[in-house]
């Protein structure tokens, strides 16, 4: 994890990774992950492969471990685990959203494993918002900006 945003640039219809508007982290995942999978990190990994290894946010609503959303599709297993891309920080193009979700909602995760919901305050404990949706939900997708939650 070596990713630097130290350097600002900031031009009007530059792309989504020109410098400090998203930050991307590579991981390894034992498992499959989809395209816009929000990510957690692999709880049940051994010793430091935990801060390593990720899945899929965990159909446990509320949980707070969430690291970003996956950039791209991968199948991983035990012996051959696969790279996966996931934007920790900043504009993420594709996130899978939970149907109905509002444009400027606050997101966490949800009772569907890879899937965020509007977040309440008093129902989702023990976590705060990972997310908030750019667009309202389409299809199941939306564009959202990752809180950054680590550097």
């Amino acid at each position: 994890m070596a990713t630097s945003n130290l350097i600002n640039y900031l031009q009007a219809g530059e792309a989504a990774d020109t410098s400090n508007r998203q930050t991307v982290e590579t991981f390894l995942t034992s498992t499959t992950v989809a395209t816009g999978d929000f990510i957690a990190l692999d709880t049940g990994a051994t010793g430091a492969n935990k801060a390593l290894f990720v899945v899929p946010t965990p159909a446990v609503a509320g949980r707070g471990n969430v690291v970003g959303v996956a950039l791209a599709g991968v199948v991983g297993t035990a012996s051959a685990p696969a790279q996966v891309k996931v934007v920790i920080a900043g504009y993420a193009p594709v996130a899978k959203v939970a149907a109905g979700t509002a444009q400027h909602a606050s997101l966490t995760t949800s009772g569907t494993a890879g899937t965020a919901v509007t977040y309440a305050t008093g129902t989702h404990t023990g976590t705060g918002p990972a997310a908030v949706a750019l667009t309202a939900e389409a299809g199941g997708f939306a564009e959202v900006f990752v809180y950054g939650r680590f550097d």
